[in-house]
């Protein structure tokens, strides 16, 4: 079975209002939050020598956009200062504070279905490591429109294979944390995309699964549904939170518990989450096809139950 791989960056692209009728679509330059003001994104900057630009000291979260709803801004805000607080980062804002300048940013830039990413820099210091050298964190929140996958990997499913990088042990830094430096799965990403592959997975060091470079997994056997628990390293996602909450409520039971390959492999479906992939079929790993090599029917329906609801809980923007 082959499927053909599309790019596996995401894509921000600039939104365009509509223009006069016969006319191109006038390209506008997006705003950009920092530090309290809004900057065209050519002028949107930070300083070289903040530590986040340095070392990766900073935290971050990606958010979506559905028809004018920001999908579980609490959530994922609240996340963001309990990655903060784990780094002993001090936001510059309170919790309610940072939730008007997200929303304001998303009306600034009229989206209504795209993504939001909201940084928190360490701030200005040495070159030193110290991160009490540093001063003035910075608040950025960028509003544009995503795409991670064609529309088609949604019907016809993706294809994995195991990366040789390990996810990071908890002990050395808690996947729970969003941090800034990536690059423990940037390697497992560029490891997927040398062996011809849009997504990778990554295993622990016992050879446990624990997640793909930046989504969480679902395994389907017998309409019970399996997803590592996240003190193998699995980020605590909040799409993955969602799922889980909407297969119990219809019905199927969802363990968070261990699991191998194994289980993948002989599993009748599987499944990705993630803010940026949103619920994403599974069909090959490894060369190994899961259940008849076709999204299965409880992803499907998942998946029907998330775009709907997206859009209903959540930040109303422009209500």
């Amino acid at each position: 079975m082959t499927l053909e791989t599309q790019p596996s960056e995401e894509t921000l692209d600039t939104a365009s209002p509509t223009n006069e009728a016969g006319k191109e679509p006038k390209a506008v330059s997006l705003q950009v939050y920092i530090g309290g003001e809004f900057y065209p994104e050519a002028e949107a900057k930070v300083s070289v020598f903040d530590h986040t630009l340095l070392y990766g000291d900073g935290v971050f979260e990606g958010i979506r956009v559905y028809e004018g709803c920001i999908f579980r801004l609490r959530q994922h805000l609240e996340r963001l200062y309990d990655s903060a607080k784990f780094i002993m980062l001090d936001i510059p804002m309170t919790l309610d504070e940072l939730t008007q300048a997200v929303a304001e940013t998303v009306r600034k830039n009229d989206i209504h279905d795209g993504y939001i990413r909201v940084v928190i820099t360490r701030g200005v210091g040495s070159l030193g490591l110290a991160p009490w050298s540093c001063n003035d964190p910075q608040v950025i929140i960028i509003a544009a429109t995503i795409q991670l996958y064609a529309e088609e990997t949604y019907t016809k499913g993706l294809k994995l294979i195991t990366v040789p990088t390990m996810r990071n042990r908890t002990e050395s830094l808690n996947a729970r944390v969003k941090s800034c430096n990536y690059l423990n799965n940037i390697l497992a990403k560029i490891e997927g995309h040398n062996g011809g592959c849009e997504e990778a997975l990554m295993l622990d060091a016992n050879g446990f699964v624990v997640e793909c470079t930046g989504d969480n997994i679902f395994v389907v056997k017998n309409e019970v549904l399996f997803t590592p628990p996240v003190y193998l390293g699995a980020l605590d996602g909040i799409t993955r939170g969602f799922i889980i909450e909407q297969a119990r409520e219809m019905g199927y039971e969802v363990r968070e518990e261990p699991f191998t390959r194994y289980e993948i492999f002989t599993g009748d479906e599987c499944f990705l989450t993630g803010t940026a992939a949103e619920a994403v079929p599974v069909v090959v790993v490894d060369e190994r096809v899961v259940g008849d090599g076709k999204p299965g029917a409880i992803t499907k329906r998942l998946i029907d139950v998330f775009r709907i609801k997206t859009a209903q809980d959540g930040y109303q923007v422009y209500d």
